[in-house]
This record gives structure tokens, C-alpha cells and sequence, in this order.
């Protein structure tokens, strides 16, 4: 399975999700923002409950730099509602249960789980600019300190 790599400079697929609450957020309403759009396998789970929190955590600097986060997963709308709900999460979670928008970020493919190689989401972190081009596209983050490195890379404190 070949992947498409997004590179700095390449327009961000858009798109139309369902958030937690069961409306639509589409990428195009966030034109003239930088957007921090980032992919994490399952709702709820040790490693996505750390990013999402870090997220959350720094959501004051980021709106204060004018950056808006957006989490996209695999989970239906129910379930990321009580992700949002138990860790207190006050940014978009959005719903891409047939991997469309993770397939069209390259953040869908082949990685490497104990030894074997399967095919899984790719916990991956794009930012955006307010033209809708990608500023940096990351692959294969680490949850743990990623924000922080991100916010450095960014220059907010």
C-alpha cells in the first residue's frame, strides 16, 4: 500500500467531519487560522489520553497565538463525546470511522506494532496555515512531549 506524505507548501485536503456532538466541522471554516490538525489511533486510550490532554493543557497559549486544535480519530461521535466529557477535552474531536481524511493526510498505513507490521493510523500532527497550505507535517509523533516540542517549533510559550 503506497502512502501519500504530505510536505510543507502542498494544500491540506478538506474536509467534512462530525464532531462529538454530532455536527459537522469542516476544514474550510478555519480558513484566515492556523490549525493544528492531529491524528491519534483510539479515543480513551493511555497514549492519545496524554496528547489530548497536552492539547488541552496548552489550548490558552495556542489561542492566544490565534492557533486552533483540531483531534481527528477513528471513533464514532458517542465515543469521543465521553473521551471529551472524562478528560475535560474543550477542542474539536472529529469522527473519520472509514478513514478517508486520515487516508487523504497519509496519516493511515503501514507501521510496525511489536515486531509485525500491520496497517493502523499513524499518529500524525499537520499545521496549517490561513491560506489552508501545510506549514509542517509530522508523522509518526511520539504522545508524550510532542506538544511542548510542537509549541517550541512554533514559538509559543
Amino acid at each position: 500500500m503506497t502512502q501519500t506524505k504530505l510536505e510543507p507548501g502542498d494544500a491540506a485536503p478538506v474536509f467534512t467531519l462530525l464532531d462529538a456532538e454530532g455536527h459537522d466541522v469542516s476544514l474550510d471554516s478555519y480558513r484566515g487560522k492556523r490549525v493544528i490538525l492531529y491524528f491519534y489511533p483510539a479515543a480513551m486510550t493511555p497514549g492519545c489520553t496524554t496528547q489530548a490532554c497536552d492539547f488541552r493543557d496548552s489550548l490558552s497559549a495556542l489561542d492566544a497565538a490565534g492557533v486552533t486544535v483540531l483531534g481527528v480519530s477513528k471513533d464514532t461521535p458517542a465515543k469521543l463525546a465521553k473521551f471529551a466529557e472524562r478528560d475535560h477535552l474543550t477542542f474539536p474531536l472529529l469522527s473519520d470511522p472509514e478513514l478517508k481524511v486520515h487516508q487523504a493526510y497519509g496519516a493511515y498505513g503501514e507501521k510496525k506494532n511489536y515486531g509485525r507490521t500491520i496497517l493502523g493510523v499513524l499518529r500524525s500532527t499537520f499545521v496549517i496555515d490561513p491560506d489552508g497550505k501545510i506549514e509542517k507535517a509530522m508523522y509518526n509523533v511520539k504522545a508524550t512531549g510532542h506538544v511542548a516540542r510542537l509549541r517550541k517549533e512554533l514559538g509559543i510559550d
